[in-house]
């Protein structure tokens, strides 16, 4: 493959050519440009996984060249993959709508789409981080799409803000004021978020509310497509975004990081032993040199996959982001480790899943 690199007003444009065949890849090399099988750079930022008969599937932001990729001006993409290691470009999962009036019209912001599947509806739900065009982040709305095939075409339902005229469940009285009383009748503000299905089959969305002061975790209806009303606040005051969580055993981890815009920070660590239960900081999950610890490999969470058919074996998803030059992202894929039954995650230059048999 040839790849070129452009320079235009000082903005890196980043274009390619294939050739007739890609590449085969046995290993991951994060932060590295990751072909899909056409030989391009894979374009799903923010992204998260759906596993699904016996492959995996990847959504995530398309973006385009400089900083007008910043806003969703063709949809979200999907790609499907047998191995993780090779990733096949199915096209865009969700297209944004032409019409001005629409939620999702050419010019608002999608940012973190996690796709999951409804056993109760056969149905593949999508939900992301919606922001209404030329409103900032001001809307911070969450926008829902269902389609009958994972790949889709999804159908755009509607947007919404999560659990209008609904306290948290472990709230105080003495808390009942600020944003979260500002926004009680309309909804709470979801900014940054993703999904995650329990092994009971329950589903909850997390996502950053509040103004980015706090977590919420709202358990969903059964079909998974709104919110049941039942929800916590995770760590008030703190300032948390780029949710990803998994489970181990019988204990729960939340990665986040802060609240720095664009610009990377030190990834952060809570514990539970339910989830909508009472959550407890541990730390910084990285390890490494200062510097990497600081910017979390100049990195930002966006999704924890689980490895099927090895034990307690997770990948940490992240972006690089490229605000000025959108589409040039990179993709921070690393195995979780775990010291003394506490997850941490360290630099690899290049790795591949045999890591899980050691």
């Amino acid at each position: 493959m040839i790849r070129w690199l452009i320079y235009l007003g000082g903005i890196l444009l980043m274009t390619s050519i294939s050739c007739t065949e890609s590449k085969a890849e046995s290993a991951f090399y994060p932060g590295e440009i990751w072909p899909d099988d056409k030989g391009v750079h894979i374009n799903a930022h923010g992204g998260g996984i759906l596993r699904d008969h016996g492959a995996w599937y990847w959504f995530g932001e398309h973006k385009i060249a400089g900083g007008a990729g910043n806003s969703a001006h063709v949809g979200v993409h999907v790609y499907s993959s047998k191995d993780l290691y090779n990733w096949k470009d199915q096209g865009i999962a969700l297209q944004i709508s032409k019409d001005p009036v629409s939620d999702i019209t050419d010019g608002s912001v999608i940012e973190r789409p996690k796709v999951i599947y409804c056993a109760k509806t056969r149905k593949y739900v999508m939900w992301f981080h919606l922001e209404l065009k030329g409103q900032g982040y001001s809307a911070a709305r969450v926008g829902v799409a269902v389609s009958d095939k994972a790949i889709g075409p999804y159908r755009y339902l509607h947007s919404f803000r999560p659990n209008a005229g609904k306290w948290p469940l472990n709230i105080t009285n003495a808390d009942k004021k600020g944003t979260l009383a500002r926004d009680f009748e309309g909804g709470q503000m979801s900014r940054d978020m993703t999904l995650y299905v329990d092994t009971d089959g329950a589903a909850y969305h997390i996502t950053s509310s509040e103004e980015n002061e706090t977590f919420h975790i709202s358990r969903l209806t059964d079909d998974y497509l709104g919110c049941s009303g039942e929800y916590i606040r995770v760590e008030p005051g703190q300032f948390n975004e780029a949710p990803a969580i998994m489970k181990v055993g019988k204990k729960y981890y939340l990665f986040s990081s802060g609240c720095s815009g664009w610009a990377p920070n030190a990834a952060r660590l809570a514990v539970a032993d339910h989830i909508m239960g009472t959550w407890k900081h541990i730390g910084n999950p990285c390890v490494g040199t200062e510097d990497q610890k600081k910017i979390t490999f100049d990195s930002q969470s966006t999704y924890i996959l689980p490895v099927p058919g090895k034990k307690d074996a997770f990948i940490f998803m992240a972006d690089r982001w490229r605000p000025n030059n959108a589409i040039d992202g990179r993709y921070i894929w690393l195995p979780i480790k775990y010291k003394q039954g506490v997850p941490f995650i360290e630099w690899l230059d290049k790795w591949d899943l045999s890591i899980f048999n050691k």
